[in-house]
């Protein structure tokens, strides 16, 4: 299965359970985050909501680190072996939106 990153126009190759693992996390995240917006429209404390906003927070990290390790173990790995040094550069950039 191919996925394309849009503002950079390129691709990455995925097997389907890759795919498959990555959709569930971002499912169970939607889901989270509809359940935050049934809450705020029904008056919900404001600190459960805030517990609820800490766990999505938590669980884009944890989407975030999945990718990350596979960026690195594939495309990265690939470009840098490829004498396409500039990749480093991109990985930078990317870490450093990471750890806003």
């Amino acid at each position: 299965m191919e996925s394309t990153c849009c503002p950079s126009g390129k691709t990455t190759q995925r097997s389907d359970d890759q795919v498959k693992k990555l959709v569930n996390r971002l499912n169970r995240i939607e889901g989270q985050i509809r359940g935050i917006r049934g809450m705020v429209e029904s008056g919900a404390y404001c600190n459960d909501i805030l517990v609820q906003s800490a766990a999505v927070t938590a669980a884009i990290s944890a989407f975030n680190r999945e990718l990350l390790a596979s960026h690195l173990h594939t495309c990265v790995l690939r470009d840098i072996r490829a004498g396409k040094d500039e990749v480093v550069d991109e990985l930078m950039e990317t870490l450093q939106k990471l750890m806003k």
